[in-house]
Formats: C-alpha cells, structure tokens, sequence
C-alpha cells in the first residue's frame, strides 16, 4: 500500500508539477520519474492497514445519503482504495505501477487499471503505457505493455461486453508528416488513435485513427486542404495549436454496446467525438463503410461547435472529462464534466441524445441538457468526473478537493475531501459482485 511520507507537502508540491489535462508536460527522450508523476521511486509508508481514514466526510443531509461503497482513483498519490461514506478504507490495492489515470473495479472483483510503464519515454500528463488486470490479492492476472516513442496508451481503458479491451493511444508524428497533413506547428505531434486489445492473445484486432479523418485550411498545397465549417465529420488539425505537440488529449472513452458506437472526450478541443466501431480497421481508416456508412469519420461530435467553425450552437465545454452513457430509463442519456477552465467554474450535466445521431454543417447538433449541477465552489480545472446513484443522486468527483453527493433536485448532501489528487471514484452497492470476492 502507497501513503507517501509527509503526504501534504509532497502533494502541495506534486500538485506544482502533475498535470493530467495540461499542456505544461512536454514530451521527454529520457527519464520521466519526475514529481509530476509520482513512481515507486518515492518513499512509502507500508504501515497503514484498513480501517484508516481517507479524508474528512461533512454529512449535510443524512436521509438522503446513498449508502454503498466508493472506488477513490487518488492519482497524486498512486493510491486505489475502497472507503464508506464515513471515508473508512475498507479495502487498499498494492499497485506494482503508478495511476495512469483510470482504475476501475470489474464485477469478477478485478481491478482493470491504466498504469504508468516502467520507463514512459511520452511524459504528457496521464501517461500510461501498461494495462493490467489485478486480482483482489494484488496479483496481475493480465499485462499488456504499449509504451516506445512513438506512442503510449494513456488515461482511460474500458472493458468490452465480448471480453476486449479498448484504450487511447497517444500516436508520435514527425514534423515533416505534420507538415505534409498541412499543420502549423514545426514540431512533432501527439494525435490520438484508439486500440482494441484482445487480452487472451494480445493481439491488436482493432484500430482507428485520428490522423486519418482530419483537414485543414492552412496550406491549400496539401490534400487535405478544405472547409472546416462544410465538413463537420472532420477534424481540424490546427485548433489547438499551443499545447506543445498534445494537440487533442482525449481522457475518456466509453463503449455503447447496442449501437457499436465510441465515445471519446477530447479534452483540448472541448468536444465528444462519436466513433462508429462496427468498421473493420480499414474502413475505420477511410471515409465510408460501417453501419453509419462514414468510416472512422465522426458519426457526432457535441460540446463546442467552434472546433469545426459551426456558428450555431451554444459551446457547452471548457474542457471535459468522463462521458458515461446512462442506462434503464435513462437510456439515450450521456453525462460528462465539463471543468470549466476558461470561465474558472466547473459543471456536472447530463444530456439527452439526439435519435438518430445526426451531425449537419451550419447546424445546431448541440444535443439537449436534461440536467445539470454547479455551484460556486465546485471548479477542477483536471481530472473529475460524475456516476449516478440507484437513488437517483449523483457522486461528482471534483479533482482537487474531493466526492460531493448531491440530489436530483441539487441538494448537496455529502462531501468527502482530503489532500488527493482524484481522477475519478466509482460508486459500488455493499453487495455488488464486485465486492463480494474482497472479503468485506
């Protein structure tokens, strides 16, 4: 178990350096056990045992607090643990590797984590590079490394309902093929890709990649060359354009089994991007093909319309973090948060789908708010996310503070803080299969 020695300065310092959604981390050749990433290279304190308290819990209205237990990713401090709304850890993982962001707890009782490889040679924020699947005795069951310098998985993996495995892949191009796709920039480039991992062969069965869907009006010589605002399904190479080479930075990807769709948050251009994944991988590389007959094209993209120079609309992001489609009643649905970074106020929303997916140039294809929360002290600028609970309440994660539990009618009713750096936390019921296999 990882507790860092004199856990608040570290932390105050760490917090300096560590950026998960900035463009402050550059690319690196060589060693990347920085501050900004915390390793095994730290001192830890091994002395700690279950029953310790993670944080302080400040109960605002206990009648209408969901029981269950809570999944904290504590990504400042390489820690993944279970607690109870009192902040008691029930359980804490030995994680052989740093958080590369995501930890999730799988219904077998496994961990399915994205974690920081042995020697990262990419050093962005949220680097990982190493996938594993962790049984509840801390033994890997599954390894998968992905990390030269040409690319490193990064951020969030998801499990697929068939047993695959998809993750974002942060893909190195060269200046002179930056150059010859017609970017501004005169340095080498991080687009994303996206890979599907069979884990029983290891084998890569599926693939899809940014860098084959984009267009640009910077230099009228290159093939790509075009309207940005005539070709919504496209993406513009040179929206960002000060982020060091980072120029997307997708954080979160999630799987809509019934449409074989993807759903991946690129926090740079504030934006959803929606992937059709019934492609094969050549048609995922090309324009047409797949049930919505576009290729790897964008089947919808919501969240800021100024990212393909659409002037209808209303941007809804300043950049975001974790797109989780709803299910039951609520299906169609998709929640999302949104930092908040330009206007220093974070929001908590979620959205009603349009049906069918439709994404039309010099169109409103913003999709319709069906509900939100924000609140003056409630602003990350990283990380952060939102689950819903059977109740009906919400858990956000704001990334620098804390868990905060709030209603349907917006009513905060728990807080739970401490001095973390949190990317996300998982609700899970006192007697979900998950749990079962930990012993509690």
């Amino acid at each position: 178990m990882k507790r860092i020695l004199f856990l608040p300065l570290l932390l105050l310092f760490g917090l300096v350096f560590f950026s998960c959604e900035n463009n402050d981390n550059a690319p690196t050749t060589d060693d990347t056990s920085s501050d900004e990433n915390p390793t095994d290279d730290i001192p830890v304190d091994d002395s700690s045992e279950t029953g310790e308290k993670a944080g302080t819990v400040e109960l605002l209205n206990t009648d209408l607090v969901y029981d269950g237990y809570i999944l904290i990713n504590d990504a400042g401090a390489n820690r993944v643990y279970l607690m109870d709304k009192e902040a008691t850890i029930a359980h804490e993982w030995e994680l052989q590797s740093g958080i590369g962001n995501d930890v999730e707890l799988l219904p077998n009782g496994q961990l399915l984590a994205i974690l920081i490889a042995d020697d990262p040679k990419i050093a962005y924020g949220g680097q990982g590079g190493k996938i594993q699947l962790i049984n509840p005795d801390n033994s890997v069951e599954w390894n998968f490394d992905y990390s030269t310098e040409d690319y490193i998985t990064h951020h969030d993996v998801e499990l697929l309902p068939n047993g695959k495995i998809l993750t974002i892949v942060w893909e190195k191009l060269s200046p002179a093929d930056a150059n010859q796709a017609g970017s501004s920039l005169e340095i080498d480039i991080f687009p994303e890709a996206i890979i599907e991992i069979d884990p029983i062969t290891n084998e890569i069965i599926w693939e899809w990649h940014a860098w084959d869907h984009l267009i640009q009006d910077y230099d009228d010589t290159k093939d790509n060359y075009g309207s940005i605002a005539d070709n919504p399904r496209l993406i513009d190479l040179n929206y960002v354009l000060d982020k060091e080479g980072d120029i997307m930075h997708a954080n979160g990807i999630e799987y809509d089994e019934e449409n074989e769709l993807i759903y991946l948050s690129v926090n740079f251009y504030s934006e959803v991007w929606v992937i059709d994944h019934s492609t094969t991988t050549e048609e995922a590389a090309s324009h047409s093909g797949g049930t919505y007959g576009v290729g790897g094209d964008l089947v919808y993209r919501f969240g800021n319309p100024e990212a393909y120079d659409n002037p209808l609309g209303e941007r809804l992001f300043h950049q975001n973090h974790h797109p989780l489609l709803l299910s039951g009643d609520d299906l169609g649905k998709i929640s999302i948060f949104s930092n908040g970074n330009d206007i220093m106020q974070s929001t908590a929303y979620e959205f009603i789908l349009p049906s069918p997916l439709s994404l039309l140039a010099n169109t409103d294809n913003e999709p319709t708010i069906d509900w939100s929360f924000t609140d003056p002290d409630l602003y990350s600028g990283k990380v952060s996310g939102m689950v819903r609970l059977p109740n009906g309440n919400r858990m956000i994660t704001e990334g620098d503070f804390g868990v905060w539990e709030v209603t349907e009618a917006g009513e905060v009713v728990w807080k739970f803080s401490s001095q973390g750096f949190f990317w996300r936390a998982y609700h899970y019921d006192k007697d979900d299969s998950a749990i079962v296999p930990l012993g509690l």
